[in-house]
């Protein structure tokens, strides 16, 4: 699919714009958003993002129009596991509720920022060499299998201890930060002198936390589409109005205790179709005396569409009954 230059800045500009107008309409002024606030939000986004797939089907056709909602429900998906991490590092720092849009949503942007550069590395990867299939393929399967380890063995219990990344903790070593927040600004003065604000500390944490999960996101995007274009709008989609479900889901993350096992699900299913992809084309010269592999079975988009979803259902509502059960048990 050829999308023209003009295309590619009118999309960056609109979603550009959105952010800003998020930033105007709930950041700008301090305040946590009530259940029906971020509800209303996060309706009015994903609606958004429906739309803007419906016209890429009418324009583009079925195929394509398959492809973005497949991502766009996958890449959802794994943001939803992000907010777990988000709430236990803004209790690690103890973020006043009324600021954790700003930071939000700051850290976001950010990450849509550096997620666009891994995009335009990965098109420019897997046009010049189909073997990268391979490497996302099995790095997928080696995420999904620590996934579900992990969600077998811990849950949730072990992201409870946060531990800060490099670039936070050489941020806290060499610059001069106070331990007070000021209102929500990034910088402040104390005695005459400039400092950062422990908020301008959860901002790079919140950043480089995301950017971390998009080593997931990136490949399993790439194993439902080859389009940047989708790849690229699926990806800021995924992320408009996710800090509004950052406060709609609230409590609600606790109780999708199996959302690990199936994302893991998923990401074992896509890696295993970026797999077969690869050994589809595959030019690897001690594989096959580097001719395709003619029987590996196609897994058409309609069905990865269909899996994801089924995926995602089943583990929802056994997640819902798994957490009333416990309730009813803890109550009685």
């Amino acid at each position: 699919m050829h999308v023209p230059l003009w295309i590619w800045a009118t999309t960056i500009a609109g979603i550009a714009a959105l952010f800003i107008f998020d930033f105007y309409a709930h950041v700008r002024k301090p305040h946590a958003p009530t259940i029906k606030e971020a509800a209303w939000w996060s309706v009015f986004f994903i609606s958004l993002a429906c739309v803007f797939g419906a016209g890429l089907w009418m324009v583009w056709g079925h195929q394509h129009g398959i492809e973005y909602f497949a991502g766009f429900i996958t890449e959802k998906s794994l943001s939803v596991d992000n907010l777990f991490v988000f709430v236990i590092l803004m209790a690690k720092f103890a973020v006043p509720r009324e600021f954790q849009q700003k930071a939000l949503l700051i850290g976001i942007v950010m990450a849509l920022i550096m997620r666009g550069i891994f995009i335009a590395v990965g098109a420019a990867a897997i046009n010049q060499f189909s073997w990268v299939f391979y490497i996302f393929g099995l790095f997928l399967l080696y995420t999904a299998f620590k996934l579900a380890i992990e969600s077998m063995s811990h849950g949730k219990d072990e992201k409870e201890d946060y531990e800060p990344n490099a670039l936070v903790k050489f941020a806290q070593r060499h610059l001069p930060v106070t331990e007070e927040y000021h209102s929500q600004n990034l910088l402040a003065k104390v005695d005459g002198k400039r400092v950062v604000t422990p908020m301008f500390i959860v901002v790079i944490a919140l950043g480089v936390t995301d950017l971390l999960f998009a080593l997931d996101s990136i490949p399993a995007i790439y194993g439902l589409t080859q389009e940047p274009y989708i790849v690229f709008t699926t990806n800021a989609f995924a992320l408009l109005g996710l800090l509004q479900l950052y406060f709609l889901l609230g409590g609600l993350l606790d109780r999708l205790v199996y959302l690990g096992i199936g994302l893991s699900i998923i990401l074992a299913f896509i890696g295993v179709k970026l797999v077969f992809h690869a050994m589809a084309e595959n030019t690897l010269p001690f594989l096959n005396n580097g001719q395709p592999i003619e029987w590996v079975p196609h897994i058409s988009t309609p069905l990865s569409l269909s899996i994801i979803v089924g995926v995602l259902v089943i583990t929802t509502v056994a997640s819902l009954l798994k957490s009333r059960s416990q309730q009813k048990t803890q109550s009685s």
